[in-house]
Protein backbone atom coordinates (compact mmCIF):
# COMPACT_ATOMS: atom_id res chain seq x y z
CA UNK A 1 0.00 0.00 0.00
CA UNK A 2 1.49 3.17 -1.20
CA UNK A 3 2.52 5.63 2.06
CA UNK A 4 0.38 8.35 2.74
CA UNK A 5 1.26 11.66 2.53
CA UNK A 6 0.42 14.38 5.30
CA UNK A 7 1.52 18.18 5.83
CA UNK A 8 1.08 20.84 8.16
CA UNK A 9 1.81 24.46 7.13
CA UNK A 10 3.13 27.38 9.31
CA UNK A 11 3.01 30.59 7.79
CA UNK A 12 4.34 33.52 8.86
CA UNK A 13 2.33 36.91 8.22
CA UNK A 14 4.31 40.39 8.55
CA UNK A 15 2.03 42.83 9.35
CA UNK A 16 0.38 45.89 7.58
CA UNK A 17 1.21 48.46 10.40
CA UNK A 18 2.36 52.18 10.88
CA UNK A 19 5.10 51.46 13.32
CA UNK A 20 6.86 48.19 14.05
CA UNK A 21 5.66 45.77 17.12
CA UNK A 22 7.82 47.26 20.41
CA UNK A 23 9.21 50.60 19.13
CA UNK A 24 7.91 53.27 17.23
CA UNK A 25 10.27 52.76 14.29
CA UNK A 26 8.21 52.37 10.63
CA UNK A 27 7.36 49.34 9.28
CA UNK A 28 8.47 48.44 6.07
CA UNK A 29 6.85 45.52 5.59
CA UNK A 30 7.42 44.65 1.77
CA UNK A 31 10.03 46.98 0.72
CA UNK A 32 13.67 45.92 0.14
CA UNK A 33 14.67 48.73 -1.40
CA UNK A 34 14.91 51.02 1.27
CA UNK A 35 18.72 51.73 2.75
CA UNK A 36 19.75 49.51 5.09
CA UNK A 37 19.24 50.45 8.56
CA UNK A 38 17.20 53.33 7.53
CA UNK A 39 13.88 52.31 9.90
CA UNK A 40 15.20 51.23 13.36
CA UNK A 41 14.75 52.39 16.60
CA UNK A 42 16.96 51.74 19.91
CA UNK A 43 15.42 48.51 20.77
CA UNK A 44 15.20 47.04 17.18
CA UNK A 45 18.93 46.86 17.80
CA UNK A 46 19.21 46.28 20.93
CA UNK A 47 20.58 49.09 22.86
CA UNK A 48 21.48 48.70 26.53
CA UNK A 49 18.27 50.36 28.54
CA UNK A 50 15.69 50.05 25.81
CA UNK A 51 12.52 48.30 26.72
CA UNK A 52 9.54 47.13 24.52
CA UNK A 53 6.66 48.65 23.90
CA UNK A 54 3.24 46.76 22.39
CA UNK A 55 1.93 48.44 19.20
CA UNK A 56 -1.88 48.50 19.83
CA UNK A 57 -2.51 48.45 15.88
CA UNK A 58 -0.67 44.69 15.67
CA UNK A 59 -3.22 43.36 18.32
CA UNK A 60 -6.17 44.79 16.41
CA UNK A 61 -4.90 43.45 12.92
CA UNK A 62 -3.94 40.07 14.78
CA UNK A 63 -7.47 40.00 16.18
CA UNK A 64 -9.16 40.45 12.77
CA UNK A 65 -6.82 38.03 11.05
CA UNK A 66 -8.07 35.56 13.77
CA UNK A 67 -11.89 36.27 13.81
CA UNK A 68 -11.79 35.32 9.97
CA UNK A 69 -9.95 32.23 10.62
CA UNK A 70 -12.99 31.05 12.85
CA UNK A 71 -10.31 31.14 15.85
CA UNK A 72 -11.15 31.02 19.89
CA UNK A 73 -9.87 34.18 21.51
CA UNK A 74 -8.55 34.01 24.65
CA UNK A 75 -9.64 37.43 27.21
CA UNK A 76 -5.57 37.15 28.46
CA UNK A 77 -2.37 36.28 26.41
CA UNK A 78 1.36 36.96 26.95
CA UNK A 79 4.49 37.10 25.45
CA UNK A 80 7.48 35.05 26.15
CA UNK A 81 11.72 34.98 25.77
CA UNK A 82 12.32 32.45 22.86
CA UNK A 83 16.30 32.01 23.30
CA UNK A 84 18.47 31.09 20.55
CA UNK A 85 22.08 33.49 18.98
CA UNK A 86 22.07 34.71 15.41
CA UNK A 87 23.41 37.87 14.31
CA UNK A 88 20.14 39.03 12.61
CA UNK A 89 18.76 38.83 16.42
CA UNK A 90 20.41 41.31 18.92
CA UNK A 91 18.58 40.32 22.06
CA UNK A 92 19.63 37.04 22.27
CA UNK A 93 16.21 35.53 21.80
CA UNK A 94 12.82 36.42 19.57
CA UNK A 95 9.33 37.62 21.57
CA UNK A 96 6.67 35.41 20.69
CA UNK A 97 3.87 33.75 22.36
CA UNK A 98 4.99 30.39 23.33
CA UNK A 99 2.40 29.74 26.30
CA UNK A 100 -0.84 31.74 25.75
CA UNK A 101 -0.80 32.73 22.35
CA UNK A 102 -3.81 35.45 21.51
CA UNK A 103 -5.89 32.98 19.52
CA UNK A 104 -6.44 28.94 18.63
CA UNK A 105 -8.48 26.31 17.34
CA UNK A 106 -9.65 28.05 14.20
CA UNK A 107 -10.43 26.65 10.12
CA UNK A 108 -10.34 27.63 6.87
CA UNK A 109 -12.88 25.72 4.58
CA UNK A 110 -11.99 24.49 1.28
CA UNK A 111 -14.52 23.52 -1.25
CA UNK A 112 -14.47 21.14 -4.91
CA UNK A 113 -17.24 24.10 -6.32
CA UNK A 114 -14.94 26.44 -5.52
CA UNK A 115 -11.51 24.29 -6.20
CA UNK A 116 -11.72 22.34 -9.25
CA UNK A 117 -8.11 20.58 -8.65
CA UNK A 118 -8.75 19.48 -5.21
CA UNK A 119 -10.42 16.20 -4.57
CA UNK A 120 -12.44 16.80 -1.85
CA UNK A 121 -14.54 19.01 0.27
CA UNK A 122 -12.07 19.91 3.38
CA UNK A 123 -11.39 21.62 6.89
CA UNK A 124 -8.24 22.96 7.54
CA UNK A 125 -7.70 23.33 11.08
CA UNK A 126 -5.50 25.88 12.07
CA UNK A 127 -3.51 25.01 16.09
CA UNK A 128 -3.12 28.60 16.97
CA UNK A 129 -2.02 32.57 16.08
CA UNK A 130 1.26 33.79 17.43
CA UNK A 131 1.92 37.21 17.71
CA UNK A 132 5.96 37.80 17.59
CA UNK A 133 8.63 39.74 16.56
CA UNK A 134 10.32 39.56 13.08
CA UNK A 135 14.27 39.22 12.87
CA UNK A 136 16.96 41.60 10.87
CA UNK A 137 18.21 40.55 7.29
CA UNK A 138 21.63 38.61 6.82
CA UNK A 139 22.89 40.57 3.54
CA UNK A 140 25.71 37.76 2.00
CA UNK A 141 28.02 39.38 -0.53
CA UNK A 142 29.82 36.81 -1.86
CA UNK A 143 29.42 32.90 -2.37
CA UNK A 144 33.32 32.77 -0.53
CA UNK A 145 32.90 35.47 1.72
CA UNK A 146 32.99 34.79 5.72
CA UNK A 147 31.36 37.99 5.63
CA UNK A 148 28.06 39.27 6.07
CA UNK A 149 26.22 42.31 6.71
CA UNK A 150 22.80 42.80 9.14
CA UNK A 151 20.51 44.99 8.00
CA UNK A 152 17.71 45.58 10.88
CA UNK A 153 15.42 47.62 8.62
CA UNK A 154 12.98 43.91 9.62
CA UNK A 155 14.02 43.97 12.96
CA UNK A 156 11.21 43.80 15.20
CA UNK A 157 8.17 43.91 12.39
CA UNK A 158 5.23 42.19 13.38
CA UNK A 159 4.44 38.75 12.24
CA UNK A 160 1.51 36.38 12.90
CA UNK A 161 2.77 32.82 13.20
CA UNK A 162 -0.07 30.41 12.01
CA UNK A 163 0.40 26.42 12.45
CA UNK A 164 -1.90 24.50 11.09
CA UNK A 165 -2.28 20.93 11.77
CA UNK A 166 -1.28 17.95 9.18
CA UNK A 167 -4.69 18.09 7.16
CA UNK A 168 -2.98 18.38 3.64
CA UNK A 169 -3.12 15.18 1.79
CA UNK A 170 -2.17 16.80 -1.71
CA UNK A 171 -0.41 19.53 -2.87
CA UNK A 172 -3.58 21.17 -4.76
CA UNK A 173 -5.13 21.08 -1.50
CA UNK A 174 -1.60 23.20 -0.14
CA UNK A 175 -1.98 25.10 -3.43
CA UNK A 176 -5.68 26.14 -3.04
CA UNK A 177 -5.32 26.89 0.92
CA UNK A 178 -2.41 29.07 0.46
CA UNK A 179 -4.33 30.74 -2.66
CA UNK A 180 -7.76 31.09 -0.50
CA UNK A 181 -4.96 32.73 2.55
CA UNK A 182 -2.93 35.41 0.39
CA UNK A 183 -6.71 36.61 -0.96
CA UNK A 184 -7.78 36.70 2.70
CA UNK A 185 -5.46 38.74 4.38
CA UNK A 186 -5.55 41.14 0.94
CA UNK A 187 -9.18 41.83 1.94
CA UNK A 188 -8.21 42.35 5.47
CA UNK A 189 -5.72 44.86 4.40
CA UNK A 190 -3.30 43.43 7.15
CA UNK A 191 -0.53 42.08 4.37
CA UNK A 192 0.86 42.32 1.48
CA UNK A 193 0.52 38.53 0.92
CA UNK A 194 3.65 39.04 -1.63
CA UNK A 195 5.83 35.66 -1.27
CA UNK A 196 8.63 37.05 -3.23
CA UNK A 197 9.31 40.26 -0.59
CA UNK A 198 9.13 38.12 2.59
CA UNK A 199 5.85 39.28 3.70
CA UNK A 200 4.22 36.24 3.81
CA UNK A 201 6.51 32.70 4.78
CA UNK A 202 6.05 29.41 4.43
CA UNK A 203 7.63 26.49 5.82
CA UNK A 204 6.33 23.00 5.34
CA UNK A 205 5.60 20.19 7.55
CA UNK A 206 5.72 16.71 5.76
CA UNK A 207 5.61 13.12 5.89
CA UNK A 208 4.69 10.18 4.47
CA UNK A 209 3.60 7.01 6.71
CA UNK A 210 6.21 5.22 8.52
CA UNK A 211 8.83 8.31 8.04
CA UNK A 212 9.57 10.85 10.41
CA UNK A 213 8.96 14.58 9.89
CA UNK A 214 10.57 17.18 7.69
CA UNK A 215 10.41 20.50 7.63
CA UNK A 216 10.91 22.45 4.53
CA UNK A 217 12.25 26.07 4.67
CA UNK A 218 13.13 28.80 1.99
CA UNK A 219 10.12 28.60 -0.24
CA UNK A 220 9.95 31.87 -1.93
CA UNK A 221 6.93 31.15 -4.43
CA UNK A 222 3.48 28.84 -4.45
CA UNK A 223 5.02 27.21 -7.13
CA UNK A 224 7.81 26.69 -4.87
CA UNK A 225 6.22 25.10 -2.06
CA UNK A 226 4.21 22.55 -4.40
CA UNK A 227 7.09 21.12 -6.02
CA UNK A 228 8.72 21.15 -2.75
CA UNK A 229 6.43 18.92 -1.61
CA UNK A 230 6.00 16.24 -4.32
CA UNK A 231 9.73 16.20 -4.69
CA UNK A 232 10.35 15.37 -0.86
CA UNK A 233 7.08 13.04 -0.53
CA UNK A 234 8.46 10.82 -3.13
CA UNK A 235 11.73 10.84 -1.70
CA UNK A 236 10.29 9.84 1.12
CA UNK A 237 8.06 7.14 -0.51
CA UNK A 238 11.09 5.56 -1.67
CA UNK A 239 12.96 5.69 0.97
CA UNK A 240 9.98 3.64 3.14
CA UNK A 241 9.39 1.57 0.29
CA UNK A 242 12.97 0.58 0.16
CA UNK A 243 13.21 -0.19 3.62
CA UNK A 244 10.52 -2.34 4.09
CA UNK A 245 9.51 -4.18 7.27
CA UNK A 246 12.52 -1.81 8.96
CA UNK A 247 11.10 1.63 10.44
CA UNK A 248 12.99 4.84 8.91
CA UNK A 249 13.49 7.14 11.43
CA UNK A 250 16.22 9.42 10.63
CA UNK A 251 14.83 12.20 13.15
CA UNK A 252 13.28 14.94 12.34
CA UNK A 253 15.19 17.19 10.11
CA UNK A 254 14.94 20.70 8.58
CA UNK A 255 15.60 20.79 4.62
CA UNK A 256 15.83 23.46 2.28
CA UNK A 257 14.62 23.57 -1.70
CA UNK A 258 17.60 24.65 -4.35
CA UNK A 259 14.35 24.53 -6.97
CA UNK A 260 14.58 21.15 -8.45
CA UNK A 261 15.49 18.94 -4.63
CA UNK A 262 15.20 19.15 -1.33
CA UNK A 263 19.00 19.33 0.94
CA UNK A 264 19.70 18.73 4.22
CA UNK A 265 19.91 21.72 6.61
CA UNK A 266 19.91 20.52 10.33
CA UNK A 267 18.60 18.52 12.94
CA UNK A 268 15.04 20.00 14.21
CA UNK A 269 15.59 21.60 17.49
CA UNK A 270 12.88 20.67 20.06
CA UNK A 271 10.84 23.33 21.94
CA UNK A 272 13.47 22.86 25.15
CA UNK A 273 15.91 24.12 23.07
CA UNK A 274 14.61 27.68 23.18
CA UNK A 275 14.42 27.84 27.23
CA UNK A 276 10.71 29.84 26.36
CA UNK A 277 10.20 32.06 29.23
CA UNK A 278 7.64 34.67 29.98
CA UNK A 279 8.36 38.02 29.26
CA UNK A 280 8.50 40.09 32.43
CA UNK A 281 9.31 43.73 30.46
CA UNK A 282 5.66 43.21 28.72
CA UNK A 283 1.95 43.03 30.34
CA UNK A 284 -0.14 40.13 29.94
CA UNK A 285 -2.85 41.37 26.81
CA UNK A 286 -5.96 41.77 28.38
CA UNK A 287 -9.08 41.72 26.19
CA UNK A 288 -13.09 41.92 26.87
CA UNK A 289 -14.32 39.44 24.56
CA UNK A 290 -17.87 38.99 24.61
CA UNK A 291 -17.69 43.11 23.49
CA UNK A 292 -14.69 43.46 21.13
CA UNK A 293 -14.78 40.21 18.86
CA UNK A 294 -18.52 41.21 17.58
CA UNK A 295 -17.64 44.68 17.01
CA UNK A 296 -14.39 43.18 15.12
CA UNK A 297 -16.74 41.10 12.65
CA UNK A 298 -19.32 44.13 11.86
CA UNK A 299 -15.91 44.93 9.88
CA UNK A 300 -14.53 41.93 8.34
CA UNK A 301 -15.12 42.23 4.50
CA UNK A 302 -17.31 38.98 2.98
CA UNK A 303 -15.99 35.74 2.90
CA UNK A 304 -14.31 34.84 -0.33
CA UNK A 305 -16.70 31.46 -0.33
CA UNK A 306 -19.52 33.48 -0.14
CA UNK A 307 -18.82 36.09 -2.90
CA UNK A 308 -17.98 33.05 -5.02
CA UNK A 309 -21.46 31.45 -4.18
CA UNK A 310 -23.44 34.83 -5.08
CA UNK A 311 -21.65 35.56 -8.44
CA UNK A 312 -21.76 31.67 -9.54
CA UNK A 313 -26.07 31.21 -8.25
CA UNK A 314 -28.49 31.66 -10.66
CA UNK A 315 -30.27 34.90 -11.18
CA UNK A 316 -33.42 33.43 -9.43
CA UNK A 317 -31.32 32.92 -6.49
CA UNK A 318 -30.08 36.78 -6.79
CA UNK A 319 -26.99 35.24 -8.24
CA UNK A 320 -25.12 36.03 -11.69
CA UNK A 321 -24.48 32.65 -13.42
CA UNK A 322 -20.82 32.99 -14.08
CA UNK A 323 -18.37 29.88 -14.41
CA UNK A 324 -15.85 29.72 -11.81
CA UNK A 325 -13.21 31.03 -13.52
CA UNK A 326 -15.13 34.12 -14.34
CA UNK A 327 -16.51 34.64 -10.65
CA UNK A 328 -12.44 34.15 -9.45
CA UNK A 329 -11.66 36.65 -12.03
CA UNK A 330 -13.54 38.81 -10.24
CA UNK A 331 -13.13 38.26 -6.85
CA UNK A 332 -8.99 38.17 -7.28
CA UNK A 333 -9.47 42.23 -8.46
CA UNK A 334 -11.37 44.15 -6.07
CA UNK A 335 -11.44 47.25 -8.57
CA UNK A 336 -12.77 44.70 -11.45
CA UNK A 337 -15.40 43.28 -9.20
CA UNK A 338 -16.50 47.04 -7.79
CA UNK A 339 -16.46 47.87 -11.76
CA UNK A 340 -18.77 44.98 -12.53
CA UNK A 341 -21.83 45.70 -10.38
CA UNK A 342 -21.90 48.88 -11.03
CA UNK A 343 -22.38 47.56 -14.72
CA UNK A 344 -24.65 45.10 -13.39
CA UNK A 345 -27.08 47.54 -11.76
CA UNK A 346 -27.03 49.96 -14.88
CA UNK A 347 -28.52 47.07 -16.59
CA UNK A 348 -32.09 46.17 -16.48
CA UNK A 349 -32.85 43.96 -18.56
CA UNK A 350 -31.70 39.94 -17.96
CA UNK A 351 -30.65 38.99 -20.76
CA UNK A 352 -28.33 42.05 -21.50
CA UNK A 353 -27.10 41.83 -17.73
CA UNK A 354 -25.95 37.68 -18.61
CA UNK A 355 -23.52 39.28 -21.57
CA UNK A 356 -21.86 41.39 -19.23
CA UNK A 357 -18.89 38.85 -18.22
CA UNK A 358 -18.09 38.11 -21.89
CA UNK A 359 -17.86 41.74 -22.40
CA UNK A 360 -16.00 42.45 -19.53
CA UNK A 361 -13.47 39.56 -19.43
CA UNK A 362 -13.02 38.79 -22.98
CA UNK A 363 -13.44 41.76 -24.80
CA UNK A 364 -12.21 44.46 -22.65
CA UNK A 365 -9.67 42.59 -20.23
CA UNK A 366 -8.62 41.05 -24.27
CA UNK A 367 -8.01 44.46 -25.26
CA UNK A 368 -5.83 45.38 -22.49
CA UNK A 369 -4.18 42.33 -22.47
CA UNK A 370 -2.81 42.92 -26.23
CA UNK A 371 -1.73 46.23 -25.08
CA UNK A 372 -0.10 45.26 -21.77
CA UNK A 373 -2.37 47.71 -20.02
CA UNK A 374 -4.01 46.80 -16.67
CA UNK A 375 -7.59 47.23 -15.39
CA UNK A 376 -8.57 50.66 -14.09
CA UNK A 377 -11.95 52.04 -13.47
CA UNK A 378 -10.37 55.14 -15.02
CA UNK A 379 -9.71 53.80 -18.78
CA UNK A 380 -13.61 53.79 -19.27
CA UNK A 381 -16.74 54.70 -16.84
CA UNK A 382 -19.17 51.97 -15.91
CA UNK A 383 -22.01 54.29 -17.59
CA UNK A 384 -20.21 54.30 -20.85
CA UNK A 385 -19.10 50.50 -20.92
CA UNK A 386 -22.93 49.90 -20.02
CA UNK A 387 -24.27 51.76 -23.03
CA UNK A 388 -21.90 50.35 -25.49
CA UNK A 389 -23.34 46.58 -24.11
CA UNK A 390 -26.83 47.73 -24.74
CA UNK A 391 -26.39 49.47 -27.48
CA UNK A 392 -24.73 46.21 -29.08
CA UNK A 393 -26.89 43.68 -27.34
CA UNK A 394 -30.19 45.83 -28.58
CA UNK A 395 -29.26 46.10 -32.62
CA UNK A 396 -28.16 49.20 -32.51
CA UNK A 397 -24.35 48.69 -33.49
CA UNK A 398 -23.36 44.74 -34.40
CA UNK A 399 -20.76 43.20 -31.97
CA UNK A 400 -17.54 43.56 -34.47
CA UNK A 401 -18.11 47.31 -34.64
CA UNK A 402 -19.16 47.48 -30.75
CA UNK A 403 -15.40 45.89 -30.48
CA UNK A 404 -14.42 48.82 -32.57
CA UNK A 405 -16.02 51.67 -30.45
CA UNK A 406 -14.70 50.13 -27.46
CA UNK A 407 -11.22 50.15 -28.44
CA UNK A 408 -12.08 53.89 -29.44
CA UNK A 409 -13.51 55.07 -25.84
CA UNK A 410 -10.82 53.49 -24.08
CA UNK A 411 -8.19 55.63 -26.38
CA UNK A 412 -10.54 58.69 -26.49
CA UNK A 413 -12.05 59.35 -23.08
CA UNK A 414 -13.60 62.94 -24.30
CA UNK A 415 -15.83 60.91 -26.53
CA UNK A 416 -16.92 58.78 -22.90
CA UNK A 417 -19.39 61.93 -22.66
CA UNK A 418 -21.60 60.99 -25.62
CA UNK A 419 -23.70 58.42 -26.44
CA UNK A 420 -22.50 55.59 -27.70
CA UNK A 421 -24.93 55.39 -30.87
CA UNK A 422 -24.42 59.06 -31.03
CA UNK A 423 -20.63 57.83 -31.92
CA UNK A 424 -21.36 55.10 -33.91
CA UNK A 425 -23.33 57.37 -35.74
CA UNK A 426 -20.38 59.76 -36.87
CA UNK A 427 -18.23 57.39 -37.77
CA UNK A 428 -21.09 55.50 -40.01
CA UNK A 429 -21.42 52.67 -37.78
CA UNK A 430 -24.95 52.00 -36.88
CA UNK A 431 -26.07 49.17 -37.87
CA UNK A 432 -28.21 48.85 -40.84
CA UNK A 433 -31.87 48.33 -40.05
CA UNK A 434 -32.70 44.76 -42.32
CA UNK A 435 -36.40 45.64 -42.74
CA UNK A 436 -35.43 47.94 -45.20
CA UNK A 437 -36.08 47.34 -48.26
CA UNK A 438 -32.93 48.65 -49.96
CA UNK A 439 -31.10 46.99 -47.25
CA UNK A 440 -32.52 43.59 -47.46
CA UNK A 441 -32.04 44.03 -51.77
CA UNK A 442 -28.05 44.83 -50.47
CA UNK A 443 -27.55 41.65 -48.31
CA UNK A 444 -29.28 39.31 -50.70
CA UNK A 445 -26.91 40.38 -53.63
CA UNK A 446 -23.72 40.95 -51.43
CA UNK A 447 -24.25 37.01 -50.30
CA UNK A 448 -24.88 35.86 -53.68
CA UNK A 449 -21.58 37.59 -54.72
CA UNK A 450 -19.65 35.58 -51.72
CA UNK A 451 -21.38 32.25 -52.45
CA UNK A 452 -20.43 32.77 -56.19
CA UNK A 453 -16.81 33.74 -55.22
CA UNK A 454 -16.36 30.66 -52.83
CA UNK A 455 -17.59 27.21 -54.71
CA UNK A 456 -15.27 25.22 -53.00
CA UNK A 457 -16.56 26.13 -49.37
CA UNK A 458 -20.20 25.80 -50.18
CA UNK A 459 -19.48 22.41 -51.54
CA UNK A 460 -18.01 21.64 -48.51
CA UNK A 461 -21.02 22.52 -46.53
CA UNK A 462 -23.66 21.07 -49.16
CA UNK A 463 -21.87 17.51 -49.63
CA UNK A 464 -19.60 17.06 -47.13
CA UNK A 465 -21.18 18.77 -43.90
CA UNK A 466 -19.02 21.02 -42.74
CA UNK A 467 -21.97 23.37 -41.72
CA UNK A 468 -19.44 25.52 -39.64
CA UNK A 469 -18.02 26.65 -42.58
CA UNK A 470 -21.47 28.91 -43.04
CA UNK A 471 -19.42 31.31 -40.53
CA UNK A 472 -16.47 31.37 -42.96
CA UNK A 473 -18.96 32.58 -45.50
CA UNK A 474 -20.82 35.41 -43.11
CA UNK A 475 -17.36 36.75 -42.39
CA UNK A 476 -16.61 37.78 -45.59
CA UNK A 477 -20.05 39.11 -45.62
CA UNK A 478 -19.08 41.28 -43.12
CA UNK A 479 -16.19 42.43 -44.09
CA UNK A 480 -17.49 43.19 -47.47
CA UNK A 481 -20.59 45.46 -45.68
CA UNK A 482 -18.29 47.15 -43.29
CA UNK A 483 -19.30 45.24 -40.01
CA UNK A 484 -23.01 47.49 -40.36
CA UNK A 485 -25.37 44.39 -40.63
CA UNK A 486 -26.09 41.78 -37.83
CA UNK A 487 -24.30 38.68 -38.61
CA UNK A 488 -27.45 36.76 -37.77
CA UNK A 489 -28.98 38.29 -40.75
CA UNK A 490 -26.21 37.32 -43.24
CA UNK A 491 -26.47 33.89 -41.38
CA UNK A 492 -30.34 33.78 -42.43
CA UNK A 493 -29.64 34.74 -45.81
CA UNK A 494 -26.96 32.32 -46.43
CA UNK A 495 -28.72 28.90 -45.50
CA UNK A 496 -31.63 30.11 -46.78
CA UNK A 497 -29.59 30.40 -50.67
CA UNK A 498 -27.93 26.78 -49.69
CA UNK A 499 -31.02 25.56 -48.57
CA UNK A 500 -29.55 24.12 -45.29
CA UNK A 501 -33.04 25.98 -43.79
CA UNK A 502 -35.01 22.71 -45.54
CA UNK A 503 -33.02 19.77 -43.51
Amino acid sequence: MKPQLKVGLEIHTQLQTLSKLFASSPNPTSNLNLPANTTTAFFDVSLPGTQPRLNPECVLNSLKLACSLNCNIPPVSSFDRKHYFYGDQPLGYQITQHYQPIARNGSITLLQKHHLKIKRDLTVRIQQLQLEQDTGRSIYHAVDSDISNIDFNRANIPLVEMVTLPDFQDVEEVRAFLQTYIKLVQDLQVCTGDLETGALRVDVNINVTGHERVEIKNLPTISAIVNAIRYEAKRQTKAVLDAGATAVAAGIETRGWDGRRTYHLRNKESAVDYRYVPDMELPKVKLDVDSLVPQIQALLPQPISERLDILMSSPKDGGHSLTLRDARILVNNDALLQFYTECWNNISDDKVRLKLINWLVHELLGTLTKSEVEFSPSLISSDCFTDLIVSVESGGVTKPNGKLLLLHLVNNREDQQKKVLEIAKEFGMLASKTADAQVSSDVENVVNEIIAANTKVVDEIQNKGKVKKVNFLIGLCMRQTGGNVQPQVFEEKIKQVLGLNEH
